[in-house]
């Protein structure tokens, strides 16, 4: 499909190599494997696609050849972007339009991350919820690929950061990252932990909850909010659905904001670009700092997806690709 996306018009498009060395280790590039690439290859996600096709998402990468009119990029510049299927390859094409340069100063390896899961939580907090200094934040699933972009996303902000993570190695690598508060699920509940903790800080309640997960987290979640919360609801990686009671919203002057990142790419581009923009800014300057877990081959790819599933993934994971011979396709 996409050589003959190529074919048609190839005035503006570029072609992305996302195989490159680092630090001269031999080390192979990436592309990000998340929660939402299982569900579309058993065709659950919300936008479905026929049999077969190539899953992937985020990746980087350098640029091997451009079209004619490509004004933007030239052969070697660093690149990162996201597709909604076939970023697990060696090489993708794209649209000049829909790349980001990588600035020198930042890893192209995990700048894979920041698109999707990264920009997910920036346009959440930054774009909708509009976070403010002082306020609370109460992220779910925090030790996942959204839920660690949720939380520096959050300090960045000013916030007072409550994560919430299940068993010991989730609960060290969250202290890592400075959160003010840790809910481990393994061993307390929600309600009670958070509630003491506000009351330490004399705080009246939480002001943003951040909701990867759904289902009962989420519903026991919601009694911690103050008046005026916000609720993000990113996805539901428990498998069950939360029910939001309306009428409390309407009592508790509640805001639900639905976050499919993903369709800002066909409504209101800019919205993305921007976020890229301010996301590798910060990551050059240190401000976010990308965890990978751990990198799988491609032939190790049912490993990956059964580490996501089992809840054994902290931050992100990756596929690596074999380096193959340099082409020029335009």
């Amino acid at each position: 499909m996409l050589f003959y996306q190529l074919l048609k018009n190839v005035s503006h498009l570029v072609l992305i190599n996302t195989y490159f060395n680092k630090s001269k280790l031999n080390h192979h590039a990436k592309a990000v494997l998340m929660f939402a690439t299982g569900l579309q290859t058993q065709g659950k996600y919300q936008e479905k696609y026929a049999p077969p096709f190539i899953p992937g998402s985020d990746y980087s990468g350098v640029v091997e050849s451009v079209g004619p009119n490509v004004t933007n990029f030239k052969i070697g510049d660093r690149v990162c972007s996201f597709a909604y299927v076939g970023s697990f390859a060696q090489y993708i094409v794209a649209e000049e339009t829909e790349l980001y340069g990588v600035p020198d100063e930042c890893d192209l390896v995990a700048a894979a991350a920041i698109p999707v899961a990264y920009g997910t939580s920036h346009f959440a907090l930054i774009s909708r919820a509009k976070m403010k200094p002082g306020q609370v934040l109460l992220v779910l699933g925090a030790a996942g690929g959204v839920g660690v972009a949720a939380i520096q996303i959050g300090k960045i902000c000013g916030a007072t950061v409550i994560a919430v993570a299940r068993g010991a190695e989730k609960v060290e690598f969250l202290k890592s990252e400075g959160v003010d508060h840790i809910v481990d699920i393994s061993k307390e509940g929600v309600i009670e932990s958070v509630k003491a903790f506000l009351k330490t800080r004399k705080l009246k309640g939480v002001d943003v909850l951040y909701d990867p997960v759904g289902g009962k987290l989420a519903k026991e979640s919601l009694k911690v909010l103050r008046w005026g919360a916000q609720i993000l609801v990113i996805g539901f990686t428990s498998g069950e659905v939360p029910v939001i009671p309306v009428n409390i919203a309407l009592v508790k002057n509640w805001t639900v904001h639905g976050i499919y990142w993903g369709r800002y790419d066909a409504n209101r581009r800019g919205v993305l670009e921007d976020s890229s923009k301010d996301l590798l800014s910060w990551f050059a300057k240190g401000l976010i700092n990308i965890h990978i877990s751990r990198t799988y081959k491609p032939q190790e790819v049912h490993f990956a997806f059964a580490d996501i599933t089992d809840r054994k993934v902290i931050g992100k994971v990756m596929i690596t690709f074999l380096q193959s011979e340099n082409h020029n396709f335009f």
